[in-house]
């Protein structure tokens, strides 16, 4: 079965590497807009599984044969208010200015959608579909207004949900991870190998410390 990641970001395909299968990577054109009136937490599983869904369905026009399709979406939650990649500079100054001092969600939606693959009409749909959602607590330290300007002045924010990435430079203002680091990076591991296992495909399981600790 093949495995097709429906994602640009080069720390999800640093991730998925870790659970030992081969994949293809074919980024998705889905909008990454949240619907309107849905949760959050419903809202990011809609997010993850649309960008599979996009990708499955243009595998099946180009190419066709049975695959497997990865989609994820993150975002920065604080006080119920979702923080996705900053649109600017000034915005990703909004959100870590909010951020300093506090603790935030992070939250990471993974789908998954099997498509291409003949079944017995008696075991239903061809196409099979399951998403999970996993929440982490990000604690940041204080810091000033200097600290943010030296860091808006890096490449680094403007493609990170909530304009900081824990595994990089961003990583500084963060005091402690509480759950799934990996989760915060991007990809919860434990989670997606789990739901890839249950498509039949045999991913190894990550190492506790990798998937948990910064």
């Amino acid at each position: 079965m093949r495995l097709v990641l429906a994602s640009a970001s080069p720390r999800r395909r640093e991730l998925l590497a870790r659970l030992g299968l081969p994949f293809d990577v074919v980024p998705s054109g889905a909008s990454e807009a949240l619907l309107p009136g849905l949760p959050i937490l419903t809202g990011v599983a809609d997010l993850a599984l649309r960008k599979a869904r996009d990708v499955a369905a243009r595998i099946q026009r180009e190419q066709g044969g049975p695959a497997v399709v990865l989609g994820a979406d993150t975002l920065v939650v604080l006080d119920g208010w979702p923080f996705g990649k900053p649109a600017s500079p000034a915005d990703a100054r909004r959100m870590l200015t909010a951020l300093a001092g506090r603790t935030h969600a992070v939250v990471t939606a993974v789908g998954l959608v099997e498509s291409g693959v003949e079944r017995p009409r008696a075991f239903g749909s061809p196409d099979r579909e399951a998403t999970e959602t996993v929440v982490s607590r990000v604690i940041m330290r204080p810091y000033s207004a200097g600290e943010i300007e030296a860091y808006l002045a890096t490449p680094e924010p403007y493609d990170k949900a909530g304009a900081y990435a824990v595994q990089g430079a961003g990583g500084q203002f963060v005091l402690r991870v509480e759950g799934c680091y990996t989760n915060v990076v991007g990809l919860p591991l434990t989670t997606t190998a789990r739901l890839l296992r249950a498509f039949g495909l045999p991913a190894g399981t990550p190492e506790a410390a990798t998937d948990r600790l910064g």
